[in-house]
């Protein structure tokens, strides 16, 4: 009898990786860029993780806000870590959980795993 082998969307992972917030708010009217900041780094991690759960750090959305709604920095390196959801009641197995890394330069910096 084969295995069938394991989903790699079903591993816990985490990711560290930056995200260039300029492209994905070009256009925006000033009132929307930080909140549709917010909405992007969803969208993103959604996208790269693959769950639909996915929750913002709180230390995240202060670094996005702290310029003030209009001035949203170019780029942001964070941590996306998939996780096993404790709660029973959800529908779904996996959340993802984005936190801040806060680093001085952005300069050669890769997509790496991490170990936790």
């Amino acid at each position: 009898m084969v295995r069938k082998p394991k989903s790699a969307q079903q591993t816990v992972v985490t990711r560290e990786v930056t995200i260039n917030l300029h492209k994905r708010i070009h256009g925006v009217g000033f009132k929307r860029r930080a909140p549709r900041a917010i909405k992007e780094i969803k969208k993103f991690a959604e996208k790269q993780m693959g769950t639909n759960d996915v929750r913002i750090d709180t230390r995240l959305n202060k670094h996005v806000w702290s310029c003030g709604i209009r001035n949203v920095p170019f780029r942001v390196r964070v941590r996306l870590s998939r996780k096993r959801n404790e709660d029973e009641d959800s529908s779904n197995k996996l959340y993802t959980l984005v936190t801040y890394v806060p680093v001085e330069t952005f300069k050669g910096s890769q997509t790496k795993n991490v170990d936790e």
